[in-house]
């Protein structure tokens, strides 16, 4: 089966645990930037075309971060109309990424989240604060991703400032309760398929509410309710994703989703628990996705490279000869 993963750098470590896995297996595994993509959007022949070649796959595996979400999901789009077949579909990955948006739905369904409000007039700002109960508040920029753009009010007085702050830079904001009782940690379970294969409970830093790793936090494996492990699978299907990190926080009234990533990221959970979860995504495909009768895929010539250089090697070099490569932090707003 051809594969390929949308992502901006091969070296990435849920890039490369993904491409390992589906190789193991057998698997022909392209990585693809979803940048250096073009389309030909015709209704007889829709096709991708990367790096002046066209792109014969039967299954796609979307790592797309948040700053490129509008071309990216583009470009999973045609994806689904060549026939590939992809574990996060383009509808989901936009719908999951506003954080309104996101809230609605999930609320809608009686899935449990923090009482959230949202307005457009700073002279509802006071109407709001009271409306999630007051400070501490947590104040989030609707597309804030990997613990950027949220801030933690302690005071109404901080609130009104922040809010009037972001007010001003015309920022889509969200206004959520704090939920003391968590302790500074939430809970990531791991969706595959209808299934949580995995899940840890991760710590905030000392003097920090927010618990992402890559910001201090520590992370252990952690046994799920039946409740958190029902509420995970309902906010991954309400998302319409397969592959999903649902972040969870264990409040007194039961579990409430913080948020559903649909580029979650394997490092610490892999890690963290043990478990083989970029094998579990694979797996989930091969049920899935259909071999499609393709022409031979046109082997790459890369200058001045060495007879035996892996194909990691390569494409981690190549990224140093394109002026297109991303940033070190717009790579890593795939690992969500």
């Amino acid at each position: 089966m051809r594969i390929g993963i949308l992502s901006r750098r091969a070296t990435l470590y849920s890039t490369r645990r993904l491409r390992e896995a589906a190789e193991e297996r057998g698997h022909d595994v392209k990585v693809v930037d979803p940048l250096r993509c073009y389309m030909n959007i015709t209704a007889k022949s829709p096709q991708v075309v990367y790096r002046g070649e066209p792109l014969h796959l039967d299954a796609v595996i979307p790592r797309i971060g948040a700053s490129i979400t509008f071309y990216g999901c583009a470009v999973v789009r045609q994806f689904e109309m060549t026939g590939a077949y992809t574990c996060a579909e383009s509808e989901a990955i936009t719908r999951s990424r506003d954080k309104l948006h996101s809230m609605q739905l999930l609320s809608s369904e009686g899935v449990g989240v923090p009482v959230t409000g949202f307005a457009r007039s700073a002279r509802d700002t006071k109407g709001l604060i009271d409306m999630v109960g007051g400070s501490p508040l947590v104040i989030k920029l609707l597309e804030s991703t990997q613990g950027t753009g949220v801030v933690l009010a302690q005071t109404r007085k901080a609130a009104e400032s922040v809010i009037g702050a972001f007010r001003q830079l015309d920022a889509n904001i969200l206004v959520q309760e704090f939920i003391k009782e968590a302790g500074g940690a939430d809970v990531r379970a791991f969706v595959v398929g209808g299934r949580v294969v995995a899940s840890m409970e991760r710590q905030a830093a000392p003097d920090e509410f927010r618990s992402n790793l890559h910001r201090g936090g520590t992370a252990t494996a952690v046994k799920l309710t039946r409740k958190e492990r029902n509420t995970a699978i309902r906010a991954a299907r309400k998302m319409g994703l397969t592959v999903a990190g649902v972040d969870l926080l264990r409040s007194d009234r039961g579990p409430l989703v913080m948020e559903v990533n649909a580029s979650p990221g394997l490092e610490g959970i892999e890690n963290t628990t043990g478990v083989d979860v970029a094998g579990e995504i694979v797996e989930y495909i091969e049920s899935h996705a259909v071999e499609g009768d393709h022409p031979p895929a046109k082997k790459s010539r890369r200058k001045g490279g060495k007879k035996g250089t892996s194909s990691h090697a390569a494409n981690a070099a190549s990224e140093h000869d394109d002026p297109s490569a991303p940033t070190d932090r717009e790579a890593r707003e795939e690992e969500e």
